[in-house]
Order: structure tokens, then sequence, then C-alpha cells
């Protein structure tokens, strides 16, 4: 706590002024946390101070507060623009003045504010060095990606990482992490592999299902999860239920066999029972026997872009919502895939398949646009948009125009077609019933097959 206190008070985050009427006064608490180290020994302690934000009001003491995703970073160095005013540390109260109150200078954890300010000035000093925003994703920076709470650098050059570390230093409290926990090894013909086998191993280890007997599938085809099976689990099991599904959640970037499953399980992280811990059990089974399973990219000179749709119409119990799925692909390597549970309740499987081709389609112009203005992608690049149900493609071989239309809007279209060199193509393609039917064991194991470098 009095290192944390200190490093405030050097980064002269607040002054003291005197309460006046009128002040929206704003509370704060010190949060504590342990860190560990890889093999789960204590590292250090760490206290934080943080502001209670709820107790803020708009118009007030905030105003904007978008950001693209969750930033945890020391966002305690950038400077506040509004008038924000917080009761003093509980412990560390002036003994000359006890009843002033802190007239916030700079961002503090807990305020509503903190991420945006962070991210536009983190922003600010990546483009003063020369990089660009990307027009198709503001998380884009030309050979590098803002995520969650780090950043990820991209270069042929280790000379260009290093003095790019060196310069973001200078205003930013860094620290080095290597490498990502996501292992790309070269295989036997040429191509790539990507995997996260010892992160698999880590959320193993951590459940104690190292030594578990696996699981052909991830989740059970005749098992539909509902928030009213089961008991309800007490608040140390509800924690060890979520921070499983997170790891699980994780291992999702380069598995998109689990997707699905994992997608299910997360939706009852609120009230979690008996049922639900047993279905995260069951996949955690399953990733113990495809450990080694990821991604493989191969060396391929097509240009086409396509992507499967399937939905899985009213599956909730809870509220008869439909959860929608789409792969995409460039050439013969899998680039995107998603699966999450629609907004709204579909009254037909038409109707479900609908929106998922829709989710689909908005993806494939996305890949397209990052395809071309970001990694200048070259040549023709043609959209194939996989569907199995006949009524599907006249419907979509009819309205498809007018939904891009709807979606971007006419200027925003036009500019974007007369900028790009590529042609495109969207072409609606009758896929087999079979590849709707995801849940079979055959079905899965043949596509495993491609999941595996040796």
């Amino acid at each position: 706590m009095d290192a944390e206190f200190d490093a405030l008070q050097r980064n002269k985050t607040w002054h003291l002024v005197p309460p006046s009427h009128g002040q929206n006064l704003v509370d704060c608490k010190w949060v504590y946390k342990i860190k560990q180290k890889a093999n789960g020994t204590i590292d250090h302690y760490e206290a934080r101070l943080v502001a209670k934000g709820f107790k803020q009001q708009y118009g007030l003491d905030y105003e904007d507060t978008f950001i693209f995703a969750k930033l945890m970073f020391r966002m305690c160095h950038d400077v506040l623009e509004e008038d924000v005013f917080m009761q003093q540390p509980p412990g560390y109260e002036d003994k000359n003045t006890p009843h002033y109150v802190c007239k916030l200078d700079k961002t503090l954890y807990g305020l509503k504010q903190t991420p945006r300010a962070w991210y536009a000035r983190l922003s600010t000093k990546l483009q003063q060095l020369g990089f660009h925003m990307s027009k198709t994703d503001s998380s884009l920076f030309f050979f590098h990606q803002v995520y969650v709470d780090d950043i990820i650098l991209v270069s042929s050059s280790n000379q260009a990482v290093s003095a790019l570390l060196h310069d973001l230093r200078t205003d930013f409290a860094l620290k080095d992490f290597g490498q990502l926990r996501i292992e790309v090894s070269q295989c036997a013909d040429g191509s790539l592999f990507s995997s996260q086998s010892k992160y698999a191993h880590e959320v193993l280890d951590q459940a104690g299902l190292q030594n578990c007997k696996p699981m052909p599938i991830p989740l059970a085809i005749s098992e539909k999860l509902s928030a009213k099976d089961g008991e309800f689990l007490d608040d140390a099991a509800a924690t060890r239920y979520r921070n499983l599904v997170g790891g699980l959640q994780y291992l999702t970037l380069t598995r998109p066999d689990l997707s699905f499953a994992v997608n299910k399980v997360y939706q009852y992280l609120h009230q979690t029972t008996s049922m639900h811990y047993s279905a995260m059990k069951m996949i955690l089974r399953y990733v113990s026997g495809t450990v080694g399973f990821g991604l493989k990219i191969l060396k391929s000179s097509s240009n086409l872009v396509s992507a499967f749709s399937d939905v899985d119409w009213a599956g909730c119990c809870d509220d008869r919502r439909s959860t929608g799925g789409f792969v995409v692909f460039l050439g013969s390597n899998l680039i995107s895939w998603s699966a999450q549970k629609q907004t709204t309740v579909s009254r037909s499987s038409t109707e479900a398949e609908y929106k998922a081709l829709a989710n689909a389609t908005a993806q494939l112009i996305w890949n397209l646009g990052c395809l071309n203005r970001e990694l200048l992608f070259c040549g023709v690049i043609i959209l194939v948009l996989h569907t199995y149900l006949l009524i599907l493609s006249f419907m979509l071989a009819l309205s498809i125009l007018r939904w891009i239309t709807i979606l971007f809007g006419n200027e925003l279209q036009k500019n974007y077609w007369t900028s790009t060199s590529s042609l495109l193509m969207i072409k609606l393609v009758m896929a087999s019933p079979r590849f709707s039917q995801h849940g079979s064991f055959r079905n899965l194991e043949t596509i495993s097959t491609c999941a595996s470098c040796d």
C-alpha cells in the first residue's frame, strides 16, 4: 500500500482542495491481489487504489466512455479533462487537512473515462512514432495490435522491435512478457502449426484433470443445458467454474472445435449449477485427449475467401434463442470463426439461418476491407457464402446487395468500391446438409484430422 500510494504521489495524480457545496464526491477503496508465478508460488503482493466510478454522474464528471476493448494497464498516467473529486485514500488522510478532498489531475482505476483516456494517449503516441490506425479495426496500428491489457509487436526485424520498445518506455512503464503462450512450429511439409498445448496443460493442471479419461467430443449431442437443472454451487465452486471457463475461452484462439461448447458453458457464469460444472469438465476431458490440436497454416496462392454458416435453432431451453456460428477461410486456411447466441428469438429455422448468414456476410466484408486496406492484398477476391437451404439461396440472392447498402450506407459503399482495386463477387453455394450435423463423433473425428501436425 505504501509503494502504491508513493507512486501515485510521485505521479501527481491529485492535489488536495477544500470541499465545496454541490461537489459530486467519489469514494475510493483499496483492492488487494496476490500475484503468482507460473509454478503457482507467490511472486508478490499488490495493493491498488480504485475509485468507485459507479458514483460518477454523466455530464458532470465524465462524458464519453466508449472503448473498443477492456483495457487494464497502468492507467494512472493520463491527464484527466473533467473535474473529478474523490475522498482521500483510507489510511492515508493528510494530517493537516483531513477534511480536504482530492481533485484528480490524472486518471485512476475505476473511473469511467480511464480506459478511453489511456487508449487516446497510447494511439496518439503510436501515431507520433509513425504508425497508422486501421480504418477497419481501431485496435490495429499496422504491425501491432492492442488487446485486453497487452500490446502485440509484430516485425521482421528484432532491431525494429527493440527501437519501438525504447521509444514507448520514454512515456510508458512497460514490462516485456516475452512471447505469447501460442506456440508456432514448422511442419515437415513447410506449413506452420499454431497451438496452445502448454497452456492447455496448465488449465488441466488447474482443474486437477491431467490424468483423466479423455472424451471423444466436447459436448454431448443430447445434452441441453438449462439454468434450472442441477443444484446451485457454493461461492468457491462457482469461482473455480468461472476461472476454468475463462481458461477454456482463451484456448479457442487456436481451437475452433471448442467454440460452440465453450460458448454454451460461458452463458451460466452468473448462475452456475452442478450440471454446468459437469459439462465444463467434459470439455476439459476432451481437451486432455486433444492437447496437441491447433491451426495448420498452409502455403496457398488462392485468394478465395469463403464462409460456412450454421445455426442451432432454439437451442437454449431457457429463452429459446438460437446459437449461430460461422467459419471463414482464406484459400484453405481458417482465419476467423465464431459461435454466439443470437440477440432475438427466431420463429423458424429459416429465420435463424438467415440471421446467421447475415453475420457471416458482415464478417466476410470486414475481412475484405482488412485484406485490401491494411494488408495490401492484391488480385481478385471472391467471397463465397455457403448455405444448404434452397430457400435461403433465393432470399439472399434477392436481398444481399440491399442488406449491404443498409449496413454501410450508399455513399460509404460507393466510396469503398471505387477505392479498392479488387473485384468483389458474392457467390451463393449450396452445401450438403451434412455440414450442419456438427455434433456427431464421426464428423468431428474427420475434421480433427486436419487439426494436428506430425
